[in-house]
């Protein structure tokens, strides 16, 4: 169940700090694009494949990019998983305008839920030559 959380603004820091220092979070190997087909052509799901979703004129799949390509965008990945019990709103706000700081540049987030793992979960992409300082400054805050 999505709950809204109102708090003053110290809890709205300090709670999204708890939230990611309990998510389990995971780097995804490898490089990542989305791939397009036609809004008539849904495309094949894989186990391999993280997201799909679509618009009036086209379905856009998060997938490993497997083949040498001039003209896509490379991300890399990450994930959180969260526990049943934390109260994650805000979460991809916060995260986002920590990274936009540091980085300079915004990501992307996929959110969605698994109940018998507990809950929400977020697949994040960032461009893939700034993979490495995302995972820095997000260890650093689930350090703190």
């Amino acid at each position: 169940m999505v709950s809204v959380s109102m708090e003053p603004a110290e809890q709205t820091e300090r709670r999204p700090r708890r939230v990611i220092s309990q998510a389990d979070l995971v780097v995804h190997d490898g490089v990542w694009y989305f791939e397009e087909s036609p809004a008539d052509r849904p495309p094949a799901l894989t186990g391999e494949t993280l997201a799909v979703v679509q618009d009036q004129e086209s379905w856009s799949s998060l997938v490993p990019l497997t083949r040498e390509s001039h003209d896509v965008e490379r991300f890399g990945i990450f994930s959180f998983h969260f526990a049943d019990d934390m109260d994650n709103s805000g979460f991809v706000g916060w995260l986002a305008t920590h990274l936009k700081t540091e980085l300079g540049t915004g990501v992307f987030v996929v959110r969605g839920s698994n109940r018998a793992r507990g809950g929400i979960y977020d697949y994040w992409g960032c461009p893939l030559d700034l993979l490495d300082q995302a995972i820095t400054v997000v260890r650093a805050l689930r350090a703190d």
